[in-house]
């Protein structure tokens, strides 16, 4: 996410909505969409809303090597959908568990006030996949020590 594209009408509208440069940066380039087939771990999620994000994750032992996520909703619900992707490929688990609301919005800079719920929708997503994963993986080795 380095480069900038050209200023342009969306832009234009979303900037004077509040939004800083870097969240509309992600809400248009919207590199972390898509799904990864074969997923470890699949989880969606609906907010009170309406906006919906299904997110997507590759573990390697501790590690999430690769992330997508699926964003039905706003602006500011693509924006941080794909920024919490972003904070989150890399990470052990155990980091990615303490990306929170506030490492969140250091990413994305600034987002309307009234956009925070699709803020919390986003790492609400990434903490419930993380959790469901690890009940998954403690069942399995649970059951493959009987």
């Amino acid at each position: 996410m380095e480069k900038q594209k050209p200023k342009d009408d969306v832009y234009e509208m979303l900037s004077e909505s509040g939004y800083s440069d870097r969240a509309i940066q992600y809400f248009q380039e919207r590199e972390n969409i898509g799904v990864i087939e074969a997923a470890d771990q699949t989880l969606d999620l609906t907010g009170p809303c309406g906006d919906t994000m299904k997110i997507s994750m590759n573990i390697e032992g501790d590690k999430i090597c690769d992330a997508k996520i699926q964003v039905l909703g706003c602006p500011g619900a693509v924006a941080s959908g794909c920024a919490v992707v972003d904070l989150a490929r890399g990470k052990t688990l155990e980091e990615a568990a303490n990306i929170d609301l506030e490492a969140l919005y250091k990413e994305l800079e600034k987002l309307p006030d009234q956009k925070i719920h699709c803020a919390r929708l986003a790492i609400k997503t990434l903490q419930k996949a993380l959790e469901q994963y690890r009940a998954k993986t403690v069942e399995v080795r649970a059951r493959g020590q009987k």
